[in-house]
């Protein structure tokens, strides 16, 4: 009987059994720090070569290497929010302070050089008679959506301390990613070996150099994305460049993100009183900010070969459905992986031949 038990493929499934069992409940005990632990992961991977070269500096000293990493960004996450919410606080003031101003002083007219493009000002006209003879139900619109928006950054607010204890969690894990990474990422590779055996090295490398080009292509890309747009405001005269160059950035992680931004800047200055800056605007647009896309990012993935257009495309639309705004990292490195991977295997498989 033990020795039937023994030969006996029950034998792999009662631990099986466990092992799956055992994994389910830690994912029961992660489940809600998952998100926590992606972005420390992407963050530890964006920053490890400046780690790295900080850990030299220092003598080797993971610890306080670490420490000081992640003290540093701690900072400029700190200095970041802090700015972001000057910035809106005074764009709200702006807004309300037109709002207050135009309602204040009717009747409202188009300017004259919009209210002569064929039907889209006539049309536009319209409906500004309408507001001038509808005021008072204008003005409960916008108290009705100011409400709505009251109860949003209410709830925003009420889920403040949620998001600070959500930021601790991410800071504390990156704290280790820094200080035992290294360690770590030689844990995985012993345990991988015993899957993928003496081509583990091939495929780890391909994955690897490929993540890598797609995490510093996207963010490259958008940070000069958006230093080139806010540049382009500043100089049209746009209120709150950097702000508005912060979002460009920000929207620049998606393809054809920037465009959201600059484009209808563009449109709005050529269609009111700044025909020029609109127009100097729009050709700053197309030949520098989106000319950054298509220079930084091919230079930066190039090491890892020419990523096609369609996997980052779908891999980033993917990734925001499936993961949030994670999955603007995410779904672009698991489909790049993927292919890699797979172009890995063919590899092998010819020298194999």
């Amino acid at each position: 009987m033990n020795e039937y038990l023994r030969n006996s493929p029950i034998k792999y499934f009662i631990p099986g059994v466990l092992l799956a069992g055992l994994i389910w409940l830690s994912y029961a005990v992660l489940r809600d720090f998952l998100l926590s632990i992606t972005w420390a992961f992407i963050i530890a991977y964006i920053m490890w070569p400046s780690y790295q070269w900080l850990k030299a500096k220092l003598n080797d000293n993971a610890t306080l290497s670490a420490a000081v990493m992640t003290g540093i960004i701690s900072t400029f996450i700190v200095l970041a929010i802090y700015w972001l919410v000057i910035m809106l606080q005074e764009e709200v003031n702006v807004v309300y302070q037109f709002l207050l101003t135009n309602f204040a002083h009717p009747p409202k007219y188009l300017p004259e050089n919009i209210s002569q493009i064929p039907w889209l000002g006539h049309y536009l006209q319209d409906y500004l008679d309408q507001l001038n003879a509808d005021e008072d139900g204008v003005k409960a619109q916008l108290i009705d959506w100011a409400k709505q928006w009251l109860g949003e950054f209410g709830r925003f607010l009420g889920g403040v301390g949620r998001y600070l204890m959500k930021l601790g969690f991410i800071l504390v894990t990156l704290f280790f990613c820094f200080r035992d990474g290294c360690q770590g990422v030689n844990q995985l590779r012993q345990g991988l070996s015993y899957f993928l055996g003496k081509y583990q090295n091939i495929y780890l490398k391909a994955a690897g150099d490929t993540a890598r080009a797609v995490v510093y292509g996207l963010v490259l890309a958008a940070l000069g994305q958006g230093l080139m747009a806010g540049i382009g405001y500043a100089v049209a005269g746009i209120n709150a460049p950097v702000l508005l160059g912060a979002i460009t950035a920000l929207l620049a992680m998606i393809p054809m993100g920037a465009t959201l931004i600059w484009l209808p800047i563009s449109f709005s200055l050529i269609l009111s009183d700044q025909p020029w800056q609109g127009i100097g605007l729009l050709l700053w647009g197309i030949f520098v900010i989106s000319t950054v896309d298509n220079v930084i990012r091919p230079l930066v993935i190039s090491g890892a070969g020419q990523i096609p257009f369609l996997v980052v495309l779908f891999g980033v639309f993917g990734g925001l459905t499936a993961f949030g705004a994670v999955g603007l990292f995410l779904g672009p490195i698991i489909l790049s992986v993927l292919l890699a991977v797979w172009q890995a295997w063919l590899k092998q498989q010819k020298n194999s031949a």
